[in-house]
């Protein structure tokens, strides 16, 4: 079963005005790996790499990752307003009726 958690790195780096290069340069991980994070194509996250990303933009790791349930009415909507590259994979998925209910 998939679980979806979507990613809101993008919207906590516009709150803060920090573009994705500062955020690589101040965490210590490559581009490619924050870039990957924030557009939702990561299995896993590092503790250490979540706790460097909240305290560089003073925020809790819940104003990064969001649960939303597939059975809430917000799930569809939800997956298409976050992460749409990684997203519309599984909206697709979804309304094929390809992930469990």
């Amino acid at each position: 079963m998939i679980v979806p958690i979507i990613i809101r790195l993008d919207r906590v780096l516009a709150d803060k005005k920090m573009k994705l290069n500062d955020l690589t340069d101040k965490v210590g991980i490559s581009n490619v790996n924050l870039s990957n994070l924030k557009t939702g194509k990561v299995k896993a996250i590092r503790f250490s790499t979540l706790e460097a990303i909240c305290e560089i933009l003073n925020c809790q790791p819940g104003d990064i990752l969001e649960f939303v349930p597939k059975d809430s009415d917000s799930f569809e909507d939800d997956l298409r307003g976050a992460n749409p590259p990684f997203n519309r994979f599984f909206e697709q998925a979804y309304l094929r009726g390809l992930l469990d209910s």
